[in-house]
């Protein structure tokens, strides 16, 4: 998007009005370029968009400036009263206020609307200054996995979106984002998730979690009725096709260790019946758990057991 001063033509000279430090100055449509548009090139700047009548902009004003002081350099801030400078605002399709945009390279990257905590301004700041806060991003995502794991996906969706917002190649995150999508059936949503993982991530435990459990999904298609499958493994406990009939009953039921159980009952009955499908299956379902999962590292422990007895 092209920004031009008022009358097309922008003023050289910066507006007066900056704070001693030069972090923080008052602007106009007529100074936009000198203010916002160039000093972009080198720094982020945060415009606020304002009117002396907004109750939420005066609640944001000092929130937003001590976020600004305190981040010493790594962005600069431009605020402007649209009802003396509609013209930008005009430009941006500005409809209500407050509002921040951030420039980058001469143009608007980011942005938020309505007085957010100051939480969130310091993370929207420190994202923009690419300081980013590894140790909120680890708490968000540990969130997002315990919210996944008592089913609450939307909760689990919103902090794996907002540690992807700090964020934008964490890998964990882009997973959990995936996994929510799996949970709730959306394959294409999750594997289109997992496409857009920065090249570099795409090899990443976390990833390749969730590609195992989107294969998983294929192994269980067809599989017998879970109670069927439980009856006829307890009348053939010494078959290892009833044995692994009834793992993919219950992997098709969610019962991850259940179906594990059953894998290495077939494996100690006979490790290479049907070409060793059973171990096949396990391990995929360990790549599934990830590799740091309690049911992983038991399950190795216990086939390690059978294989090397």
């Amino acid at each position: 998007m092209e920004i031009i001063g008022a009358g097309g033509q922008p003023q050289t000279q910066p507006q007066a009005g900056a704070d001693g430090d030069g972090l923080i100055r008052e602007g106009t449509d007529q100074s936009f370029m000198a203010d916002v548009i160039e000093p972009s090139k080198t720094v982020p700047v945060l415009v606020d968009f304002w009117a002396p009548w907004c109750g939420p902009c005066r609640q944001l004003t000092p929130v937003i400036e001590a976020a600004v002081r305190a981040a010493k350099g790594a962005v600069k801030l431009v605020k402007i009263n649209i009802d003396e400078n509609p013209g930008i605002a005009g430009q941006l399709r500005i409809q209500s206020i407050p509002a921040v945009f951030a420039f980058q390279n001469g143009q608007p990257v980011d942005g938020f609307m309505g007085a957010l905590p100051e939480s969130q301004i310091k993370q929207f700041i420190a994202r923009l200054a690419g300081d980013v806060d590894e140790g909120a991003i680890e708490e968000l995502i540990a969130r997002a996995e315990a919210a996944l794991a008592e089913g609450d996906l939307g909760g689990a969706a919103q902090d794996f979106a907002q540690a992807l917002q700090m964020d934008k190649e964490s890998a964990e995150a882009i997973a959990g984002l995936a996994r929510v999508s799996l949970i709730s059936g959306d394959a294409d949503q999750a594997r289109a998730l997992l496409d857009s993982a920065p090249e570099a991530k795409k090899t990443h435990p976390a990833l390749a979690s969730v590609r195992a459990s989107m294969e998983l999904a294929g192994e269980v298609e067809g599989a017998d009725d879970l109670a069927a499958a439980e009856a006829r493994a307890g009348k053939a406990a010494k078959d290892p096709e009833a044995q692994f009939s009834l793992a993919r009953a219950r992997l098709a039921a969610g019962d991850m260790t259940g179906s594990v159980d059953a894998l290495l009952a077939s494996i100690t009955l006979d490790r290479d019946w049907n070409e060793a499908a059973a171990r096949q299956l396990l391990l995929r379902i360990f790549d599934a758990a990830g590799p740091a999962s309690e049911l992983a590292k038991t399950g190795r422990r216990r086939l390690s057991s059978i294989l090397f007895a």
